[in-house]
């Protein structure tokens, strides 16, 4: 099945993120596209998916950001046979880790202080490749990107991370096409531990794009695009074996 006939790909953005975060190349695919803006001030993850549902196609792949990739997995939890493939890119699926919670709540104590623009000068630095970090056009964009979701949805997204629902389990079930991506530089999200995601995910593949942090798809716009190309033109689970498997 060639990429234009697929399942409409629909793009799910991360923390503090819109639908500026994906290349434009990404958005003009031979292929439907569908980049929602965001969730609003959706506290949960169940939640975030279960609005994303509302008004997806009856059948989709699905690509998923961050925490953007941890809402992906909870649609494929709640409703498996509406998923033809998958993507997870830049992201975890391990439980809060020590010290997460305090210094998430720091970073929200700061823009209640201080406003959206000091909580994103502090947290987006390291989102970055270190070599990318100068490069005033990239961080201009996401800066702005950031600040304009500012501390209310922050507040919001951070409550769904620190309450996110195991997902080890549900790895092994998956059946549709995968491919988990990540940025070489990525001090957020490692290698290592995507890895770790794509072999607890049946005929996964991984691949990891050189010199790009967690930011990879305003980063590697060009290598985002050919790794989505060559996913969205594998070949889906037939819809009939998916709804089989959800049962």
């Amino acid at each position: 099945m060639s990429g234009s006939r697929a399942a409409p790909l629909l793009l799910l953005p991360g923390l503090l993120c819109d639908a500026r975060i994906w290349p434009s190349a990404a958005l003009d695919l031979t292929h439907p596209v569908i980049a929602p803006m965001g969730y609003g001030l959706a506290d949960s993850l169940q939640d975030m998916a279960a609005l994303v549902l509302e008004t997806a196609p009856a059948r989709v792949s699905l690509l998923g950001h961050s925490m953007g990739a941890r809402v992906a997995l909870e649609i494929v939890r709640q409703a498996p046979e509406r998923v033809e493939r998958l993507a997870l890119v830049s992201t975890g699926v391990h439980p809060p880790r020590d010290g997460e919670a305090a210094a998430r709540h720091a970073l929200l104590d700061l823009g209640r202080a201080e406003g959206a623009g000091a909580l994103v000068d502090r947290w987006l630095p390291p989102m970055v490749a270190a070599a990318r970090r100068d490069d005033h056009a990239l961080i201009d964009l996401l800066r702005a990107m950031c600040v304009q979701a500012g501390v209310d949805v922050f507040a919001a997204q951070i409550t769904a991370l620190l309450a996110r629902p195991p997902v080890e389990d549900l790895l092994g079930s998956i059946a549709c096409p995968t491919l988990v991506l990540v940025g070489s530089e990525d001090g957020w999200s490692s290698p290592a531990q995507h890895r770790d995601i794509a072999d607890a995910i049946p005929g996964a593949e991984l691949k990891v794009i050189d010199g790009s942090g967690h930011m990879l798809p305003a980063e590697a716009p060009e290598a985002f695009v050919d790794a989505v190309r060559r996913w969205l033109a594998s070949n889906p689970v037939p819809a009939s074996k998916a709804e089989h498997q959800a049962a």
